[in-house]
């Protein structure tokens, strides 16, 4: 029995799992799945740890029994569900280790101090969760500002997790030029790994997540206060809906407006820090992979995909301004509605796409910042209006448009590491010959 086992284990060990995949898309189709799985939930995981201490904080300072209701309801959501996401992070690492052995153990090697800290990190979030939760009746009554230190701490480390694991992501889109190549024959000091981990768009993709993670989770919240609204028996619980998802959306808009901001960084960063391409020197780096390649046409659906979000979100402003008692604030919202929908549209259409070098090739970027400071204007007024906001039944309308919103943040949330993995194809690691993803060599016949 004990030689049967250690020879299965001997070939599994020695056998090429790249083609055990090939009937339901190939290995990087799997991979690619299971991680955007994990991503779903994680990134849920991280704005509700960032954000249910925030509101049960500010429900203290106010008084306002529902922000410590929607704070628990984020805390359980992240108890209930953390499992799920966990399985598939498991899951995408086995795969990782099973398909790719080369480029992982390079990577653990390569970051082995950065890893330990971002799993001790993921370790004091995970008490720092348990103990927020379970001791939630206890403390959130008895002691409310340890209570709230405890959930900070969630919050606190699940973001140090996130900036790690963003370094290490933004060094294969880059290749990490100006440090250290991958090698994976030793544990690499703790220099190195920090030299890893800061590198070129690190800082802008940290930004950029930090505010996708606070933004998309945030039009979650509001399309399932909505969807519960529906089910809802009691007045109390209707109007705790409704007020919960007028929270959501403008929590979700309000950091959604810094996206396309910090997203053009994170382009500029890229471009700036492009690498020789050891394949084809005329084909650019990940820059030019990203904009012109075929990863051209993901840019320009997430494109699409944002204007589709902005847009619902004025319109749902302008719906949610109705539990005004005086419906005031809908004409000045319908009018920024408007240009918003505007701008977006002419950035997406063929007349933005002048030669470069025109005159007209950056009315795209000033159309997008129109969209962006019209949507500005909408959210003011809105914040405005809600100081007499009445809840409890809102229109259909509403929350039918922001049930779509909710959905639309989680496509474009999910494209957005599709199409950044893309970027870098046919490498792993970005202009390091050794670590690639395509199935066969590439044409240069360098290995995998």
């Amino acid at each position: 029995m004990g030689i049967a086992t250690t020879s299965g284990l001997h070939f599994l060990a020695q056998a090429d799992l790249s083609d055990a995949f090939s009937v339901i898309g190939g290995s990087r189709f799997i991979v690619g799945l299971t991680m955007l799985i994990h991503m779903f939930w994680a990134e849920m995981f991280v704005g509700f740890a960032l954000a249910a201490p925030v509101l049960q904080a500010w429900g203290a300072r106010t008084g306002s029994p529902r922000m410590d209701r929607l704070a628990h309801s984020l805390a359980r959501f992240n108890v209930l569900t953390f499992s799920t996401g966990a399985t598939f992070a498991v899951l995408f690492v086995v795969l990782l280790v099973g398909l790719y052995p080369r480029v992982t153990t390079s990577l653990f090697t390569h970051f082995f101090y950065a890893v330990a800290i971002a799993m001790l990190s993921m370790l004091l979030a995970l008490w720092g969760m348990y103990s927020y939760y379970y001791k939630w009746d206890r403390y959130s009554v008895l002691n409310k500002k340890r209570h709230i230190a405890l959930g900070t701490t969630m919050g606190v480390f699940i973001w140090v997790w996130m900036v790690i694991m963003t370094g290490i992501d933004t060094y294969m889109v880059t290749g990490g030029p100006g440090v250290k190549p991958l090698s994976g024959s030793t544990i690499e000091n703790f220099g190195t790994a920090i030299q890893g981990i800061f590198n070129p768009m690190f800082t802008e993709l940290v930004l950029h997540r930090t505010f996708a993670n606070l933004s998309w989770p945030a039009f979650a919240v509001a399309a399932w206060a909505s969807f519960m609204y529906v089910r809802s028996k009691t007045a109390e619980d209707r109007a705790f809906y409704d007020w919960s998802s007028s929270v959501g959306l403008t929590w979700g808009v309000g950091f959604l407006m810094l996206q396309p901001l910090v997203g053009f960084t994170i382009v500029y960063a890229l471009k700036l820090s492009q690498p020789a391409n050891p394949t084809s020197p005329a084909a650019g780096g990940a820059y030019e992979r990203l904009t012109s390649g075929d990863t051209s046409n993901l840019l320009l659906i997430n494109l699409i995909l944002v204007v589709v979000l902005v847009v619902l979100s004025n319109a749902a402003m302008y719906f949610g301004a109705e539990r005004h008692p005086d419906h005031a604030g809908r004409v000045p919202i319908r009018f920024f509605g408007l240009v918003a929908a505007v701008a977006g549209i002419y950035s997406i259409s063929p007349l933005a796409d002048f030669p470069y070098g025109s005159p007209l090739f950056f009315l795209r970027y000033i159309a997008l910042l129109v969209m962006v400071l019209a949507t500005l204007g909408a959210f003011i007024t809105y914040l405005r209006g809600r100081l007499r906001f009445r809840y409890g039944s809102p229109g259909r309308s509403y929350r039918i448009v922001l049930m779509a919103a909710g959905v639309v943040a989680a496509v474009i949330a999910l494209n957005m590491g599709f199409m950044k993995s893309n970027s870098r194809v046919p490498y792993t690691v970005y202009n390091q010959p050794g670590y690639t993803v395509q199935p066969s060599p590439p044409p240069t016949g360098f290995g995998r």
